[in-house]
This record gives C-alpha cells, structure tokens and sequence, in this order.
C-alpha cells in the first residue's frame, strides 16, 4: 500500500455556487483527472481541549497553527484504514504528517494512549496529543468530496467539498456521516493545493469566472455557530 504520509504545499479556500462550480470544471477539463478517491465522503474527528484553545487560536488567524484529527475516506468498520494526522500552518504554507492505522488500532491510541506503531511521525503526533492537557475527540465533520488532480502536475489538487456538517455527539467515525449543516446547499468549498505556483490556464479560468480566494474553515465556522448559539441561549446539535 502506497500511501502518502507527509505533505507540503500552499492551500487556497474559495466558496463557490454549485453553477460556478460546474462551469469552472469544464473550462479546466483538460488539464485536470480525477483524483484516485474520486468522489468520497470525508470523515474527520478533530481533537481539542476542554476551553477548545486550538480553534480558538485558530480563529486569532496567528502566524502558527495546528490541528489534530482522525480522518477516514467513508464509514470505517474495525479493520479499516485511517489516518491520524497533524496538520500545522506556517506564514502560509501548510505541512500534514499523518500515520496510517486501522481503525481499532486508532481508537485503542485515542482512549488509552498506547502507541499503536514506532514511527517518526506517530512520535510527533503522539508528543503533540500529549502537550495540550485533555485533549480529546470535540466534533466530528464531514462533506462530500470530488478531487481532481493536474495532468502536468500530480501536487497540483483540486478539491471540491459539498454538504459539510458537523457534531458534538457520538464523536465516533463509525457512527455514520451525519451532522447539521455548516453551509448552504447551493454553495461549496474548493481548495486549490500547490507544491509550486497556480499554472497559467488556471489563474485565466479563475480570473474569467471572477473567483477569488477567501477564509474558510470547517471547523472554525461550525465552532463560531456553536458559540453563537450558546450566547442565545440555545442547545448544542445532536
């Protein structure tokens, strides 16, 4: 199994219209494949303290920030692939490190702690779940994701994320996909990931279609609508 395990590369957010979406992928059609997970719904676990001080240091927008999650391709059975990832962001540029696991070996780390592999990466992930006190499963997100990659370029992706939602209950990945929504359905998130500088006929298509970058954050907008709501009294979603 050959799996990418470290990344680096710049990220851009845009939210797009579902028609703006479909007409920028025919005018990049030829330049793009997709992405061997296709079509795919992405499942992640995000970990937090009990005062949530990595979203909220998050959303201060700081020169450095990192996140913690389990993150799963569709709904995981026992001995199913998961990803244990730490995910850091520095002036701009983002670096991912993940360690492959099953999914009982994960969640046996999780509750125990217990080192599930001996790795350079599952050491660092482990020194970081360890260095926020009560770090633990806060909310689990999920979208419907479509990946292209470029046909000049495999660390040129594009992604695609329709319907993403959220929850603070049942904070297990083999509990299903769903949650509340976090956007509106006509609406959805592309990011563009780069090793190197946005090729030409990409910049055109953007510039044509009048799409420019923006902040988003999954996490971050479903944690600000959860605080909102507490301010007005209301409950937590199931």
């Amino acid at each position: 199994m050959n799996i990418q395990t470290v990344f680096e590369r710049t990220e851009k957010k845009y939210i797009l219209t579902l028609i703006q979406r479909n007409t920028l992928i025919k005018k990049i059609a030829e330049h793009i494949r997709p992405d061997e997970y296709g079509e795919s719904t992405v499942n992640s676990l995000y970990f937090d303290t009990d005062d949530d001080r990595l979203i909220r240091t998050s959303l201060d927008k700081p020169l450095y920030k990192e996140k913690l999650r389990l993150r799963s391709y569709s709904t995981p059975k026992t001995d199913s692939y998961v990803f244990l990832e730490i995910k850091k962001k520095f002036d701009g540029v983002v670096y991912k490190r993940r360690e492959t696991l099953s999914y009982s070996d994960a969640m046996n780390y999780i509750t125990s702690r217990s080192l599930p592999v001996r790795s350079q990466i599952m050491n660092e992930i482990d020194w970081a779940m360890n260095h926020y006190e009560g770090l633990r499963p806060k909310m689990f997100i999920a979208y419907d994701r479509t990946a292209f990659y470029s046909r000049d370029d495999r660390e040129l992706r594009i992604t695609f994320d329709r319907n993403p939602r959220f929850r603070t209950e049942e904070l297990d990945l083999a509990k299903g996909s769903y949650g509340e929504r976090i956007l509106s359905p006509e609406l959805c998130i592309m990011e563009i990931k780069a090793l190197n500088t946005m090729p030409l006929w990409l910049t055109k298509a953007l510039n044509e279609l009048k799409i420019f970058p923006g902040s988003f954050s999954k996490y971050g907008t479903a944690y600000t609508k959860l605080t909102q709501r507490k301010m007005n009294g209301g409950q937590n979603c199931a």
